[in-house]
């Protein structure tokens, strides 16, 4: 086992510079999970930690050890793709084994790993059976299998649920989590699905256009997100932003005033800022938690999602699309009342977008 660094990396196609000046710290038996809209160079930055891409600057270790010029096949990772990347002519037990019969590892020793591995992921029916005859589920763990096989210092994951509907994509989430606390071997893991980062991850590493955005635990990065661009990216539906202004130590958004206690700190009069609230935050009059809230608003329901468990309404608030997730009783095209929790309230600079300190 092993942790990773990047140090000062960037990488570049042509003039095109996809990563900017990466600088990260994955520990020892950590979980990280790299998340980011397609585009954004997350498996970029994990092809160069396998040594399938080359780095145009910095370095790479693992371990103690550089591996900027150390091929692939020498670095001891195990990757895992999206595509399964199974041989079709060959069964379970022979596509598990194959990569350690070309290492020349002793028989002995390929069957007590492929035994160990097919335990862990329940998977001794199916070692006579070929690719076709599995289902998406079974394929994507005979692909973890054939990771785990190796003993690699470092597992890494390139979106390897993306083709599995959503129960399988539920059920395989947990059971890579579940190998990860077993294994305890250091995961980096990439995805553009927020809600597998959010679960999954003991660190998320939230990319945008090449560059890091915040690197911290998924509380943190849901609830002090410490820009807009991870407040609004990360969570089932982007944080509500609205304009504010200050004026005499107070800020106004609309035709609601902040008391002193909670306004930013460092502000002048004049000064724009960005105020967000959770959709989950804002509640409606039937929620016992209304009474307590001192901003409240009433405003038209103009569309609304239905999920069964709750369900997402979208209205104007001071004449910016807001979103509500509530288990209340409004309804589509009803004027319904709201408040929100001053509490609950992230302030962000106008210009640089950067999350501002409060008092």
């Amino acid at each position: 086992m092993a942790g990773v660094i990047l140090e000062n990396v960037s990488k570049n196609f042509g003039k095109k510079e996809i990563l900017k000046d990466i600088s990260l710290e994955i520990k020892n038996g950590e979980f990280v999970v790299l998340v980011g809209a397609s585009g954004y160079g997350k498996s970029t930055l994990l092809r160069m930690i396998a040594g399938l891409e080359k780095q145009t600057k910095g370095n790479i270790k693992i371990g103690d050890k550089i591996v900027n010029n150390v091929s692939p096949k020498d670095r001891n990772i195990a990757m895992v793709f999206q595509s399964y990347a199974l041989y079709p002519h060959l069964n379970v037990r022979e596509n598990i084994a194959l990569g350690l019969k070309v290492r020349h590892v002793a028989k002995c020793e390929i069957e007590r790993r492929i035994s160990r591995a097919v335990e862990i992921l329940k998977l001794e029916d199916y070692l006579n059976a070929r690719p076709k005859e599995l289902s998406g589920g079974q394929r994507q763990r005979v692909a973890l299998a054939r990771a785990i096989v190796r003993e690699p210092d470092v597992f890494l994951m390139d979106e390897p649920l993306s083709n599995l509907d959503a129960k399988l994509r539920t059920e395989m989430r947990a059971q890579i989590k579940k190998l990860h606390q077993k294994l305890k071997t250091t995961f980096i893991y990439v995805t553009h699905d927020q809600t597998e980062a959010l679960t999954m991850g003991d660190k998320i590493v939230v990319l945008n256009e090449g560059i890091i955005q915040q690197a911290d635990n998924p509380y943190n990065i849901y609830h002090h997100p410490k820009n807009t661009f991870v407040a609004t990216f990360m969570g089932t539906h982007p944080m509500n932003l609205i304009e504010g202004c200050t004026r005499n130590g107070k800020v106004y958004f609309g035709d609601t005033v902040l008391d002193e206690d909670i306004v930013p700190i460092k502000l002048v009069d004049s000064t724009k800022i960005l105020i967000g609230v959770r959709s989950e935050d804002i509640v409606v009059k039937s929620n016992p938690n209304y009474h307590f809230n001192t901003i409240k608003f009433s405003s038209k329901i103009t569309f609304e999602e239905n999920l069964g468990s709750h369900r997402n309404l979208f209205f104007k608030f001071n004449n910016t699309e807001f979103c509500a997730t509530i288990k209340g009783n409004a309804q589509y095209d009803e004027i319904a009342d709201f408040s929100i929790n001053k509490h609950d309230l992230h302030f962000f600079d106008y210009l640089t977008k950067e999350a501002i300190e409060l008092k």
